[in-house]
């Protein structure tokens, strides 16, 4: 700012020496003056819009980190849930008694006993049928054989008609 002060003085002072008629040199004087403090309360006009405008996107940048916080918070709860080290829970259900109970999943177990009625259930964990199909033992199931069977029974019926 001093820069700018040593300038305009040094303007001013250039304008007196070359300048013969005071008048002339008293109108330049005043519109010159008029003109740079028009032009300095713009300028500062404009360097408040900006600081408002920075002020507004500092808050909203710390808004921001705030929320990624709480996301990043959040992720690495569900990580934390995801892989944790704990193994996960599997629900059972006994085909004997239909007790319903919780066992860590581990997928080198293949047999576990119920803790209500002491029967062993086998664990197949890769979830297929064997190549035999349903054997009809549990306890809610009458057989795959008979759905099948049923199946057939009905394309029959569709034939015939």
């Amino acid at each position: 700012m001093a820069l700018l002060k040593n300038e305009y003085k040094s303007f001013l002072d250039d304008l007196e020496k070359n300048i013969k008629n005071k008048e002339d040199l008293e109108y330049i004087k005043e519109r010159f003056t008029t003109f740079i403090d028009s032009f300095l309360k713009q300028m500062n006009d404009a360097i408040d819009y900006k600081e408002e405008k920075l002020e507004q996107l500092e808050s909203s940048q710390k808004d921001l980190d705030e929320r990624m916080a709480k996301m990043q918070q959040v992720l690495d709860n569900i990580e934390k849930d995801i892989y944790t080290d704990e193994g996960f829970d599997f629900e059972i259900v006994c085909p004997y008694c239909s007790n319903e109970f919780i066992i860590d999943i581990d997928e080198n177990k293949t047999e576990i006993q119920c803790p209500e009625c002491n029967n062993t259930i086998e664990l197949d964990w890769t979830g297929d049928i064997d190549e035999d199909g349903c054997n009809g033992s549990c306890h809610s199931c009458h057989g795959c054989h008979e759905e099948e069977e049923e199946e057939e029974i009905e394309k029959q019926d569709d034939e015939d008609m």
